[in-house]
């Protein structure tokens, strides 16, 4: 079954989504030689409660970070720790966030100090 939304839900769904690709646009600027994945998910992750939202994917089914990172060859959806980028890395990064109860969700992929 099809659910249709309603103008105001459609609103707050592109308000998630806005948030969603601030923080992505800000973690871009943020990635550098040096960084621990985890570091890059505690900064996206003050992003996201900066804007009023919260993390979509902390806590679902037990994921314990905001933040999916995959570096060089990792399949998607990878969990922050203590792994350190290099330059030339390729970084995978999804992200997703609650407005309101309404989801925005997005990735993008760059690469490390180039």
């Amino acid at each position: 079954m099809i659910i249709l939304k309603s103008d105001k839900e459609i609103e707050k769904i592109r308000t998630a989504c806005q948030i969603v690709a601030r923080s992505l646009k800000d973690l871009r600027s943020f990635v550098k030689p040096g960084m621990t994945t985890r570091m890059l998910d505690a900064f996206v992750e003050n992003k996201i409660l900066e804007q009023g939202a919260k993390p979509a994917f902390k806590g679902y089914h037990n994921y314990p970070a905001t933040l999916c990172v995959s570096v060089n060859e990792e399949v998607v959806h990878g969990i922050p720790s203590d792994k350190v980028l290099k330059e030339g890395d390729i970084v995978g990064l999804d992200l997703g966030a609650i407005h309101e109860g309404f989801y925005g969700d997005s990735a993008v992929t760059i690469p490390v100090g180039c």
